[in-house]
Parts: C-alpha cells; structure tokens; sequence
C-alpha cells in the first residue's frame, strides 16, 4: 500500500467552527451563481456544485488545530501533533481497530496548546493495551502533557489514562529509523523552538513544517531549509499568513507565508507544497484568496519543473 497523508486537524492557534452567518453565505452565493438554471435531479445540482462553483463555496477547510496522519499500510499508527483533530483521528483509530489495541507513534513539532489540545479527547489513549509513544526534541513535552490534565483544568488525570505512554526524546538532524520510517528532526524559529520532521519510506519523502518563521533574507537559513525539503514529495508547509502581513504587523510571530512557502519549495525542487496552520480568522473565501495567490505566484516565477500547490482541509488525503 502506498503512503497516505490525512489531515485531520490543519488550523493554527485555535479551533474554529462554521457559523450560521458563514452557512447563509455559502447558500447565497451558490444561488446567485445558479441563477436562472433549473436541476431536474439531486444528480444535476450535485454535479453544478461539483464542477462550476469555487471550493470556499461548496467545502470548508474546516476548523480543527494540527493533526497530519501518515498511513504506511501496516499495523502501527504514525502523526504529527495532538491538536483538536486528535478527536477525529482517535475516532478513526477506535473504528479501524475493532477492540484490538493499537501502537501510535507521536511526533510533536513543540507543545504550544493548540499542538496538544486534543489528546485529553485522543479515545485510544483510554483503552487498555494501547501503546502510544511521543517522539520530542523537547525536554518539557512530558510536563506539557501532564500539566493540561493536572486539576483544575481537566476532570481526568495523565496518570489516569489506560494506555501505556512512553516520551521519546529525539536528537535534531540525526536521521532515527522508527518502526521502518525514517524520520529526522530539523530545529526551526518559534518562540520556545518548534521542529519540522522529514519523513522517508520506499522512496517517498514528506516533510512537516509548521510554526516556523521563514526569513528569506538570511541566505543561509534558506538554504538550511531547502537542504532540509531537498526533492520532497510533499512539503506540509506553516502558511498562516499573507507576505505581507509575515514581514510587517505580525514580523516575528514565529509564523511563515504562503508566498514563502513556494519560495523555498522552488529552491529545494520539492514536487507539492501544501500550505497549512491557517490562520483562525480567516474565512473560506480568504483561504481559497491565498492558495491562488501562491498558485499564481509559483507560475510566475517558475524556471523548471512546475510545483504543485494545495491548501490542506480538515479530511483531505494526499498519495505522495
């Protein structure tokens, strides 16, 4: 079986919901484009929807914090960060196991809340027999994890969950081979450190790196990145932000663009870059603004093989 990424979580910051304003919207403009047209059928109004009208129209990126699964085919679980999709994937895991217990390989790119959030709600972390293993280049994540089941902010103790929890401390830009994925840690710039994870498998590779600040100006910590995406089939890329806002108001936020996100892409030669950790008040409309701006803009500046580029949502799966 191939490998398959899911996303089950790709907000930064913090969740966010649709709506009734943002439903009325989404209704309004779809009518206003289906003006004058009548549909004999669901099947004809399906495919209008389908074919003719914007994804902010008919899909939401969805509101859950960061949680990117990737599915190797086998017996173990392999994700990156505990945010507020970890219910989702929890729920997954549950169904897919059918009672057996289940190994799940953690990898946390730091432990700001909306990295952790989810795993209170994290259903695998309930039942006996599971075995869950965090990997970290942080010291404090164990503490992390612990101090937001501690009371009073949550009803369950960390020592009360069932599972068998191991912290695993990984050492940065040394390659560790875990349970057959090669994965390497890569030190980025955030307020306490965060770290991407390059990820390699039968010939795949998958980065993931998010809440990192990008500073294109100092040459070589561009190119330490581009070394790091070098020829990535898909880089999973922090592009909370628009350029401009990323080099004025919110400078030194510890987050990246979707501008700079194709940057770096095109100088490692990476294939798909996937622009994720959206910013929470941005609607539909303005996520869709931003993947076409980069759209436009790795077009523009093209000089060899094209880069594909996306924006993740909450339930979209990608074959490297």
């Amino acid at each position: 079986m191939p490998m398959r990424i899911r996303f089950w979580g790709t907000r930064g910051s913090i969740p966010v919901a649709l709506t009734s304003y943002d439903i009325r919207d989404k209704l309004a403009r779809a009518l206003v484009e289906a003006s004058g047209r009548s549909f004999a059928s669901y099947e004809d109004a399906h495919a209008f929807a389908s074919t003719e009208l914007d994804f902010s129209v008919t899909h939401t990126f969805g509101g859950h914090t960061p949680c990117v699964e990737l599915d190797l085919g086998g017996e173990e679980y392999f994700v990156c960060d505990m945010g507020s999709g970890a219910r989702p994937f929890g729920v997954h895991v549950l169904a897919r196991q059918a009672r057996r217990p289940a190994t799940v390989n953690v990898f946390m790119s730091h432990v700001h809340w909306d990295h952790i959030m989810g795993f209170p709600f994290f259903g695998p972390a309930y039942v006996p027999g599971t075995r869950i293993r965090i990997h970290s280049c942080h010291d404090v994540c164990e503490q992390a994890f612990r101090l937001q089941q501690a009371a009073p902010c949550f009803p369950v103790d960390f020592a009360q969950l069932a599972a068998t929890i191991e912290f695993v401390k990984l050492e940065p830009d040394v390659a560790h081979d875990i349970s057959g994925l090669t994965v390497t840690p890569h030190l980025q710039l955030h307020s306490g450190d965060s770290y991407g994870f390059r990820f390699q498998k039968d010939g795949k590779t998958v980065v993931y790196s998010t809440d990192s600040e990008h500073k294109l100006e100092n040459r070589a910590e561009a190119e330490s990145f581009a070394a790091f995406f070098r020829d990535a089939d898909v880089v999973i890329f922090d592009a909370m932000y628009a350029l401009a806002d990323a080099i004025s108001v919110k400078a030194d936020w510890g987050h990246s663009s979707n501008i700079v996100g194709v940057e770096l892409c095109q100088m490692a030669r990476a294939r798909h870059l996937v622009l994720f950790h959206h910013e929470p008040a941005n609607d539909d409309a303005t996520l869709e603004g931003l993947l076409k701006e980069a759209r436009r803009f790795e077009e523009l500046t093209r000089s060899g093989e094209p880069l594909r580029v996306s924006a993740a949502w909450d339930g979209l799966e990608i074959e490297p």
